[in-house]
């Protein structure tokens, strides 16, 4: 069955290199964006609530992205492009004065945008085997068709506060808000010091402004031809670190120079901008 086999190699080759075939994602669309979310509406815990009835004087110490949601659909009438949904929810540890002493509580933000990416088109389906070779005994279950959809990569810095202020409900300017409270996964919840309440009978409630640097791409799978050399054996040596001089292979440590100096820019780099 040897005529069966399927090769990418290049017959006869003895220096080490050759063309292998390749499964991997390739990049069709990307973009990248700056957003500013303002007066976005933060769903605090009980503690939180309380506190910010009592005091004004509000700062947020620190927000990471805890979650996120993407999904993506086709574009009606345009065929190839997507559009891609982003829900970002951020958790947010907040610090206010009560009695002159500082109190932090936890509280989590959520704020959404959307792009549209070419995607390209593809009406295959797709099958893989999902069988554990290693159980003799195994009821193999049955290979489910996957459609062909591209994928939506999302990549994102932790978001920069920008303001963060308590507003009375008789305040005009509106808050940005796209969920309620029983809406937050538990993914979220869990790192959270309390449980999440929004009750709309509270007087006050706190709003941040955000701004979130981000970027967006959609890939397919796809099947490449490159040009690739055979994995060689290491020559270097593993050597167990010294345990009775710490300082010693400390000083042997590379300064780490890049910690110290903004990246700088690489030509050619992603330069467009999403589009709403």
């Amino acid at each position: 069955m040897a005529e069966n086999r399927f090769s990418c190699g290049c017959p006869g080759g003895s220096s080490g290199r050759e063309m292998v075939c390749i499964e991997t994602n390739r990049i069709l669309d990307s973009c990248r964006d700056r957003d500013c979310f303002e007066n976005v509406r933060v769903i605090l815990t009980d503690f939180g609530n309380d506190i910010i009835e009592r005091t004004s004087a509000v700062r947020t110490k620190s927000a990471c992205i805890a979650w996120t949601y993407i999904n993506i659909e086709p574009v009606l009438f345009n065929r190839g492009f997507y559009t891609v949904t982003i829900r970002f929810y951020i958790k947010l540890v907040c610090e206010a004065c009560i009695g002159g002493k500082a109190q932090e509580f936890d509280g989590v933000a959520v704020v959404e945008k959307k792009v549209v990416l070419y995607g390209s088109e593809s009406n295959v389906c797709i099958f893989k085997s999902n069988a554990d070779p290693n159980d003799y005994c195994h009821n193999p279950d049955p290979i489910c068709c996957v459609k062909n959809v591209p994928s939506a990569v999302v990549e994102v810095v932790d978001p920069v506060v920008l303001e963060t202020k308590v507003i009375d409900p008789c305040d005009e300017r509106k808050c940005y808000c796209c969920c309620c409270a029983c809406d937050i996964p538990e993914a979220v919840t869990y790192r959270l010091s309390g449980n999440l309440s929004d009750d709309s009978k509270r007087e006050k409630y706190l709003a941040v402004t955000l701004g979130i640097f981000s970027i967006v791409r959609i890939v397919r799978p796809g099947q490449f031809l490159i040009n690739a050399t055979e994995y060689t054996v290491p020559d270097k040596e593993c050597v167990e670190a010294a345990q009775d001089d710490p300082c010693s292979l400390f000083r042997k440590m590379a300064f780490p120079i890049s910690e110290f100096s903004p990246p700088m820019m690489i030509p050619g780099s992603i330069d467009k901008r999403c589009g709403n």
